[in-house]
């Protein structure tokens, strides 16, 4: 990882230059040739100026009016050329910076947001963390276009028309600046409200966005249920207040731009246009000069008119971005300590030493709980849905930190260790696997990156998956589709088989790992998951208690707590939780709840001990 990654700047004008400044002197390269656009709106006129008093004072033959002109003439040109080559310059240059800029804040971002917890995605939606770090380095770029190309060169020209005016007459200066400053002050005015409406807008487009992507997701929830109809009206309820939001902040835009428009006709149009005029009636000005005050004067009204219209956008994006800055705003909730070592497995010995843990305040799921996990033992997790089984295996994998105590793996804390080392000893197998919009061999190729082809079909035959990837129109280079919706659930549950066998990880843990398989592929991978546990501490959860009869251990949890511990004929045997739960069975799958057992399949305790004997 980045390492300044984890110090992104948290505040916009430090984010801003946070990225600026690795191509610092190129920035400042761009703002001087943007300068061009204001010597093109305020010498230009001058040129004019020049040339018009020479024709006007020219008293001489008409064929030698060449040697009279030939000063503003070569001046004309070279200027003319200059600020070609100015704009010219710094489309080249954006070329160069702005891509670069661009992918930098993207690829910082992305790499940020990944570094979250397991929480953190649970209770965000992907579609809107990704439309935030896809809106970042297109608002920023546009605002610093804003700035270097628009808002600075307006500045700079009107510094240069101020000065030519007040050497003619300064009352011309002091109109310009009276209403340079109300059009400033109408902007300044409306920019506040513009600014609410940006943040307001941006965070409805952003929910909304989610909202779209969440709905895709669940397509088949929504084909299943017939439910097109309800998810339109769904979401036309979010898209009605985004509308409104929209449609508010436009409002407010135009609000603005007739405030300005009246002020320009008042300001430039009337007052000095007037006066232009009244001067050149007493010779106070020349005819050359009176171009020059109408053409300049002109000039800076069209710029500071193009700078006000995008005043609103300017602070729109500034609440694109805000919006946007807010993935990176969040803390790292588990984050490696300073001087994290990487973990190393020897044997693979797991133990709790005084575990605690709980999701909200004042509800433990674990206390003071200390367990040990032999190294090379295969255990067993069984229990009721809420019993602790999935938050115990994922306390190990470090996707939350626990309360108190701390967790050991070959005698090493883990919260000591840096994460990825800790989870890269740890291969896991989910209940629903989710695959990547990748090629197969890219998704089985996971789990090791540097692995050679010919692994991969070898991890692909061992999880017998190569069969049926022979068989699809591209085999290895078929796309698996988004999350692997072109795959079946017992296809997608053999990929990420394959992947954990090419993982080759020292621990081992299996959540489910075969309950999207039917009952004869089962059998034909079980071979290899035997083979696969060969060797490692394996963690094994299921609900079809027949799966753990041959675990070295079965641990039952319970509210909890582990309330059994033992073989699965020791367990059967004492007659307790774990033996009421194997008589609770139906099909030979555990149920969600322990109040779902039908009585007429209950067997008396007594037999199903007789059984075990």
């Amino acid at each position: 990882m980045n390492p300044s990654v984890n110090s992104l700047p948290k505040t916009l004008l430090a984010f801003f230059w946070h990225f600026m400044k690795r191509q610092w002197p190129w920035f400042l390269a761009m703002q001087i040739v943007c300068l061009g656009w204001s010597i093109d709106h305020t010498i230009f006129p001058y040129v004019l100026e020049l040339l018009i008093d020479a024709i006007t004072k020219y008293s001489g033959d008409r064929s030698n009016i060449w040697a009279a002109l030939a000063t503003p003439l070569i001046f004309g040109a070279c200027l003319w050329l200059g600020v070609e080559i100015c704009y010219r310059l710094s489309g080249f240059i954006g070329v160069r910076i702005i891509p670069r800029l661009e992918a930098d804040v993207r690829m910082d971002m992305f790499e940020y947001v990944q570094k979250h917890s397991h929480i953190y995605f649970s209770t965000h939606f992907a579609g809107s963390l990704a439309n935030k770090i896809s809106d970042m380095p297109r608002s920023m770029t546009h605002l610093l276009q804003l700035v270097m190309t628009l808002f600075v060169p307006v500045i700079v020209a009107v510094i240069i028309t101020l000065v030519f005016f007040a050497k003619l007459h300064p009352l011309f200066a002091v109109i310009l600046c009276c209403w340079l400053a109300a059009h400033a002050l109408i902007c300044l005015s409306f920019s506040r409200k513009c600014d609410q409406f940006a943040d307001i807008h941006a965070e409805s487009r952003s929910l909304i966005a989610g909202k779209i992507v969440d709905g895709f997701t669940n397509h088949l929830n929504i084909k299943l249920f017939s439910r097109h109809n309800y998810e339109r009206d769904y979401l036309f309820r979010y898209q009605k207040d985004e509308q409104k939001k929209h449609a508010q902040s436009l409002k407010h835009i135009e609000k603005m731009k007739m405030c300005l428009g009246i002020a320009a006709f008042i300001g430039p149009g009337i007052i000095l246009n007037c006066f232009m005029i009244y001067c050149w009636q007493h010779s106070i000005i020349t005819t050359g000069e009176v171009v020059f005050i109408s053409n300049t004067s002109w000039n800076i009204t069209i710029m500071a008119w193009l700078a006000g219209l995008e005043i609103p956008n300017f602070f729109k994006e500034i609440g694109v971005c805000r919006q946007a800055l807010t993935v990176i705003q969040d803390p790292h909730d588990i984050v490696d300590m300073p001087g994290a070592t990487p973990l190393k497995v020897t044997n693979g010995a797991i133990s709790f030493d005084s575990v605690s843990f709980k999701y909200t305040p004042n509800q433990f799921i674990f206390r003071d709980k200390n367990i040990t996990l032999n190294a090379g033992d295969k255990v067993g997790l069984v229990g009721f849905s809420g019993s602790g089984k999935t938050t115990f295996v994922h306390l190990i994998l470090r996707y939350f930190e626990v309360e108190g105590g701390k967790i050991l793996i070959d005698g090493q804390d883990i919260s000591k260790v840096t994460q990825d080392s800790l989870r890269s000893q740890i291969a896991m197998i989910p209940q629903e696997a989710s695959l990547f919009h990748r090629t197969l061999l890219e998704n089985i190729r996971y789990g090791r990156l540097e692995a050679t082809d010919e692994e991969v079909i070898e991890a692909a035959k061992q999880a017998n998956c190569h069969e049926f990837i022979e068989k699809s129109p591209e085999k290895y280079y078929t796309l698996a589709g988004e999350r692997g919706v072109t795959l079946s659930g017992g296809q997608r549950q053999r990929i990420a088989i394959a992947r954990a066998i090419l993982k080759n990880a020292p621990i081992l843990i299996l959540d489910e790992a075969t309950s999207a398989l039917d009952s004869v592929t089962e059998r034909q991978i079980q071979d290899s998951l035997d083979l696969l546990m060969k060797g490692r501490t394996c963690i094994v959860i299921a609900h079809r208690l027949s799966t753990l009869s041959g675990m070295d251990r079965i641990l039952v949890f319970k509210e909890g707590k582990v309330v059994e511990d033992g073989t699965h004929d020791e367990l059967l045997s004492a007659g307790e939780h774990y033996a009421e739960m194997w008589n609770m069975q139906a099909g030979g799958f555990l149920p969600e709840d322990p109040s779902d057992t039908d009585p007429k399949l209950e067997v008396p305790m007594s037999d199903v001990c007789q059984v075990a004997k």
